[in-house]
């Protein structure tokens, strides 16, 4: 069962969002919050898999509210909704540790699909997105530094598994294609993220599409 939170300041978006997932097998909505401020406390007390965050919310906003739950649930899976493709705030949240971004006006069936993907581990990041949100990070310096010789600190395997990570595979499948245990998938990376100073798997993903590890081609719809 996927517990899933609501955040959004328009109660009507809200009550179509439920409507919407309370119908859909596995889906189970556990709260709804109204500004930033309830998102955070409701997060850390419902502790939710999935936390659909508006990123216009009152008091605190989605990019704040969004670090300050990741840095207690650092599992918690967040994905962003917008209005905007092209939305500053969206790449200070994807900076932050949200699995990816979905657009207020997509299809009930496109949201479910992000919701199941994002649960299973996967993140939000296809190739056109992944494009977007590299060339807004390049433009304002805001890629996360990482000592120079960290990538040659990587072993062949590391590698291998950042690529699959960059394609959008989840634990499970990386250690299905690579004959390990999801547990050996999971500690190698925790091995990736400390050696390259990362906090999480968006970022991951980005490194290793900055680095040549993997490429957009390779990433299709991860």
């Amino acid at each position: 069962m996927t517990r899933i939170l609501l955040c959004d300041d328009h109660a009507m978006f809200r009550q179509g969002l439920r409507g919407i997932l309370e119908t859909e097998e596995g889906f189970r909505v556990i709260g709804e919050a109204s500004t930033g401020r309830e998102a955070i406390r409701h997060a850390l007390e419902t502790k939710p898999d999935v936390v659909l965050m508006d990123i216009q919310m009152p008091e605190v906003d989605g990019v704040a509210a969004t670090k300050a739950i990741l840095a207690e649930q650092p599992d918690a899976k967040v994905i962003i909704l917008t209005m905007y493709r092209q939305d500053r705030y969206v790449f200070e949240a994807i900076k932050a540790g949200a699995r990816g971004y979905m657009l207020k006006d997509a299809g009930a069936d496109e949201l479910i699909e992000a919701i199941r993907r994002v649960a299973a581990g996967e993140t939000l990041l296809n190739a056109e997105m992944a494009a977007e949100i590299l060339a807004e990070f390049r433009k304002y310096g805001d890629l996360p530094s990482h000592p120079e010789h960290a990538i040659s600190e990587l072993t062949e395997r590391e590698e291998e598994i950042l690529r699959h990570l960059a394609q959008g595979a989840t634990n499970q499948e990386i250690a299905e294609s690579l004959g390990v245990s999801e547990k050996t998938v999971r500690n190698r990376l925790t091995e990736i993220f400390s050696k390259l100073r990362l906090n999480n798997r968006t970022q991951a993903a980005l490194y290793a599409l900055r680095e040549g590890i993997a490429t957009l081609q390779d990433g299709g719809d991860a």
